[in-house]
């Protein structure tokens, strides 16, 4: 005979992992990264010289995919508290506990470091662009290309 209590504990182990997988699927938004809908499209590019680069945090995503999935494992795993309506308030008390942890975890498991990167361009503008850093290491005094294209700006070498 299967456990239900089993089942609900590695159904409720399914629905965390998936939240932690999607959450390793978020876009990268560094200067080598491009969203398929910039491939083929014509950028406009300028030339600069960097006259700052500072580390910053970019927060994570906020998508309803943790806030479900944690409400999901916060239903099943509180409805196994008790029985009858004791088991009815644990399930909706877990899911509500649960959709928040899971919107929290979604969060924290998306969030990246980034850095702001400071440009004076050859025309004179100054530019401070804000990318996911992915070990570029942009120095001061250095020549880079600023890339425009649609709202999205990015430093690159």
């Amino acid at each position: 005979m299967v456990n239900t209590r089993t089942v609900k504990v590695q159904a409720a182990l399914g629905a965390l992992l998936a939240v932690m997988v999607l959450g390793g699927c978020a876009a990268g938004m560094g200067g080598r990264d491009y969203s398929r809908d910039e491939a083929r499209r014509t950028m406009v590019v300028q030339f600069g010289t960097v006259l700052g680069v500072r580390g910053v945090n970019l927060e994570g995503t906020k998508t309803p995919i943790g806030t479900v999935a944690g409400a999901a494992v916060g239903g099943v795993a509180g409805s196994t508290i008790g029985s009858g309506k004791g088991s009815a308030v644990g399930a909706v008390l877990g899911a509500v506990v649960g959709g928040m942890t899971g919107a929290a975890v979604e969060e924290g498991a998306t969030r990246q470091v980034g850095v702001e990167v400071t440009v004076r361009l050859d025309d004179g503008q100054t530019l401070a662009v804000v990318q996911a850093d992915q070990g570029e290491g942009f120095r001061v005094g250095e020549r880079v290309r600023v890339l425009r294209d649609a709202g999205v700006t990015r430093v690159a070498r």
